[in-house]
Parts: structure tokens; C-alpha cells; sequence
């Protein structure tokens, strides 16, 4: 009888240590994937604005990328209609931080297009604002998704980076694997001489718009018009934004 209490106790007493070390392990690495995983999109972002950096993006360690966000970047978050949202609004929006980081452009494109929050970035550089926004779409096999710098006219682009989530190697997934497919993006604008929005197209056979098109990939005509379509919507969602900021 005396055995078998033991027994009983000493089981008992394991099973609550094991328990609470995998517990904290758990945690532990949880805490450290989240991390990770902001910092991946933060240099994502900033890869948006690498011509204004004294640094390659890809070659900052970690901490470089946090401080850059910490220094020069404001965070905002704006509504359908082009307002700034208060992070308590965030947080309704089911986004525990509060953060304009934390919106997820996944779950903001399921819902109506009335009720959606939208992350605008704030680049400050030798004493100028660029507005790094984000964009979100349909390739051939997934979703892409962007982050694309304009100056402060709202019309010119900075530039813009680009991912994806199943596109083939070689073909669509060049919008991220080549830097030159981006680079493209540089000095094209959002408005024509009239002041009517046109977005930048993808085409393909040839650039006959160098303000407004950039040539595509050749093999993902696809890909290429998803982006196209991408920037012209996403970009657009962030008009009312645009309005209010120019008066």
C-alpha cells in the first residue's frame, strides 16, 4: 500500500514537471516564431524603400531592421474611408497588439470592403515621408502580396516588394526572386496627366505606357496580370486615404 501511494504521488508530481517544462518550452518558442516572423515582414517592408536605406535590407542583421522601425517609421491605420483608426479599433478588428503590424491583409480582404483597416508605414528620410501600403492578391497557384513605397504626392512610386505564396520557381515566383522585376516599379505613377487614377500594369510585348506599365515575366502571364490586378485594387482601397492627406 505504502508502494503503490508512492507510486501514485511520484506520477503525479513527474507528470506536473513535465508538463510545466513543455509548457514554457512551448511558449518559449512560440514567443521567438512570432518575433522572427515580424522581423521577416518588416524587412519586407523596408525592402520597399531599399534605394533610401545605406544598407542592403537582406544584408542588416536583426536588430538593424527593428531600429530602423523603431527610428523611422510611424505606424498608422486607416478605414475604408481614408480615417486614421485608433488601436482600440484594431483590437476590435481582432488584432490583439493593436498595432497597424498586426493587421493581416489575409483576413481584411474577407471581409466587406466597408469594414476593412488598412497598415500604412511611414518612411521618414533625409527629411522627407514616403508611404509604404500594402497590397494583397491572386497569383496562378495562391495568394501575392506587396508593400509599394509612393512620396508624399501620393502618385509616384518609390518602389516595391513583392511576395508569394505557391508560385513556380523560375516563372511567377520571380515577382520575389528578382530584384529587377521590382526595381521596375521605380518612377511609374498612380494618376495620369488628368489626375485619373491608372495604377501600373504588367504587360507583356512591350512597354508602351513608361508611366503607367512595366514589362512582365515572361512564362507567368498569369502572375503578371495578378499583380496587375493586385496594384489596381489595392492601391486604390487606399484613395479615400490619398484624398484626406492632400486636403
Amino acid at each position: 500500500m505504502h508502494n503503490t501511494r508512492y507510486t501514485l504521488i511520484f506520477t503525479l508530481v513527474l507528470t506536473i514537471v513535465s508538463a510545466t517544462i513543455l509548457s514554457l518550452l512551448f511558449f518559449g518558442t512560440k514567443d521567438r516564431a512570432d518575433l522572427a516572423a515580424k522581423i521577416f515582414e518588416k524587412r519586407a517592408i523596408l525592402s520597399s524603400v531599399g534605394t533610401l536605406l545605406d544598407k542592403d535590407v537582406s544584408q542588416m542583421t536583426d536588430q538593424e531592421v527593428l531600429d530602423i522601425f523603431k527610428n523611422q517609421v510611424e505606424q498608422e491605420a486607416v478605414d475604408a474611408q481614408g480615417n486614421v483608426v485608433e488601436s482600440a479599433k484594431i483590437t476590435q478588428s481582432g488584432y490583439n497588439g493593436g498595432l497597424p503590424e498586426d493587421i493581416e491583409m489575409a483576413k481584411e480582404r474577407k471581409k466587406p470592403e466597408d469594414q476593412r483597416i488598412y497598415p500604412v508605414y511611414i518612411f521618414s528620410a533625409n527629411g522627407e515621408k514616403v508611404y509604404i501600403l500594402s497590397v494583397r492578391g491572386n497569383g496562378l497557384w495562391d495568394e501575392i502580396w506587396g508593400n509599394v513605397a509612393v512620396k508624399s504626392d501620393f502618385n509616384t512610386i518609390v518602389g516595391a516588394s513583392f511576395d508569394h505564396k505557391g508560385e513556380t520557381p523560375g516563372l511567377g515566383a520571380e515577382i520575389k526572386d528578382n530584384p529587377a522585376f521590382s526595381a521596375r516599379f521605380r518612377g511609374k505613377e498612380l494618376y495620369d496627366n488628368q489626375g485619373q487614377y491608372t495604377s501600373v500594369a504588367v504587360v507583356k510585348g512591350g512597354v508602351k505606357d513608361p508611366d503607367h506599365q512595366v514589362d512582365g515575366i515572361s512564362g507567368a502571364t498569369i502572375t503578371s496580370n495578378g499583380v496587375t490586378e493586385m496594384l489596381y485594387r489595392g492601391l486604390k482601397e487606399y484613395e479615400p486615404f490619398f484624398n484626406k492627406e492632400k486636403g
